[in-house]
């Protein structure tokens, strides 16, 4: 282990260093970076696009590249909350809608590309998450990236919570405003905020998730929309881990807190507990009439494909017919939630299908990740930028179609791994 310490250590400091000198070559930082990875992969730390053989579900089929072999492993990574994208209602809508209207849209939205499936998916999304209407993205990046840069411009100010997805942050980036954060979840240090910056700007935009991607904790939505509101300030909350997994079926944070219809932007995605790919915003007709025409990321990209809007469709139909599925899920939460606190692991202030096992340490991170791999165990090790150097972790998420077996075995691999690193 302290071998494999140093020599992980030693890399990333050469890595640094040669990322800090100025490149003759643009491509001169690929070299030094591909040397990088092969290194880890030679320690069986490279668990990236690990290759799946089949379908996304509680057990899967993975080429395993060190074996040089498929093997079975229980999916502990997917963000398939719910096993939407393998249900027979969500697959056979999705083929129905190819056969009837072709592979693609053929189109941009805004011009040749609209379906009537597309308009009845905006209509669904609107009315699901208690807004007057919605537009759909190709990819839930997208949506975020297209709303923020749509809406604010220089002169405005975009304050985002300070563990906002990554999208959010490209998309205040490209939009020209500034920009500020404020600690994770601290309506306290928001409310000091928005007062210090009163007559400022021209407009002024409050960000957050409504389940946070990396901690699997939600939210104060009413706190942060008084605060809001005290200030003249718009919110927009990212469903993108919430959508499916909390709220009275499933709906959502603003239905989970009983203030649906309320928040000014619901952003999320179609391709995590809905089982398909793509994004959306939902406000007011309005905002989003303006959004069709001013988020480029919407104007400037091919609509939907027909499979997907048909198979999102028979989604938000099945979390309606079947709420059953969503009940499995949190059985399956709180069975694993309390193997894991009861083993000693730190899951910070998760409170939903994300169960971040936090370590802190670099090293042991990618050594677990490889004992569960080697385990049968689908995690993903997360690290700096995705989060703090002191919070790295293994991430873990959780599906309804997870059956006992796979949480045992899971906890099983993970107190293994954790007592054999010293974690727990």
């Amino acid at each position: 282990m302290t071998d494999t310490a140093a020599a992980i250590r030693q890399d990333e400091r050469t890595l640094a260093d040669f990322f800090a000198l100025p490149d003759p070559d643009i491509f001169a930082k690929t070299r030094p970076f591909y040397r990088f990875c092969e290194g880890v992969r030679e320690r069986g730390h490279y668990l990236y696009r690990r290759t799946l053989m089949g379908p996304s579900a509680n057990r899967v089929t993975v080429w395993d590249d060190e074996r040089g072999s498929e093997r079975s492993m229980v999916m502990m990574a997917s963000n398939n909350y719910l096993g939407l994208t393998t249900h027979p209602r969500v697959v056979e809508a999705g083929l129905d809608a190819q056969r009837r209207y072709g592979a693609g849209s053929g189109s941009v939205s805004l011009l040749a590309g609209t379906l009537d499936l597309h308009r009845q998916l905006e209509a669904r999304l609107a009315a699901f998450k208690g807004c007057e209407d919605a537009l759909i993205f190709p990819a839930g990046y997208s949506a975020n990236v297209g709303c923020v840069m749509g809406l604010a411009r220089e002169g405005d100010l975009v304050v985002n919570d300070i563990l906002n997805h990554a999208s959010i942050i490209d998309g205040c980036r490209l939009s020209g405003a500034a920009i500020k954060a404020f600690p994770h979840c601290s309506v306290e240090a928001l409310d000091k905020l928005l007062a210090r910056t009163a007559g400022s700007h021209a407009g002024r935009l409050v960000i957050v998730d409504g389940v946070f991607s990396m901690d699997g904790d939600i939210a104060p939505l009413p706190r942060l929309l008084e605060v809001c509101r005290n200030h003249g300030a718009r919110l927009m909350v990212d469903e993108a881990h919430a959508t499916g997994v909390i709220g009275p079926g499933g709906r959502g944070t603003p239905a989970h807190h009983g203030v649906e219809g309320q928040v000014d932007l619901v952003v999320g995605t179609l391709s995590k507990a809905l089982g398909g790919v793509g994004g959306f915003v939902a406000s007011t007709r309005e905002v989003v009439h303006y959004l069709r025409f001013y988020a480029r990321s919407y104007m400037f990209s091919t609509a939907l494909p027909p499979a997907v809007a048909g198979s999102v469709l028979a989604a938000l139909d099945v979390l309606d017919d079947e709420p059953g599925l969503l009940r499995q899920l949190w059985d399956n939460i709180r069975y694993l939630q309390a193997g894991l606190r009861g083993l000693g692991f730190n899951l910070g202030n998760q409170e939903t299908a994300i169960f971040p096992l936090i370590i802190g340490d670099d090293v042991r991170v990618k050594e677990m990740g490889r004992l569960l791999h080697e385990a049968g165990i689908y995690a993903n090790p997360v690290f700096y930028p995705a989060v703090s150097r002191r919070l790295s972790r293994i991430r873990l998420s959780l599906m309804a179609t997870h059956t006992r077996e796979d949480l045992d075995l899971t906890l099983s691999a993970c107190e293994e791994a954790g007592r054999k690193l010293r974690i727990i």
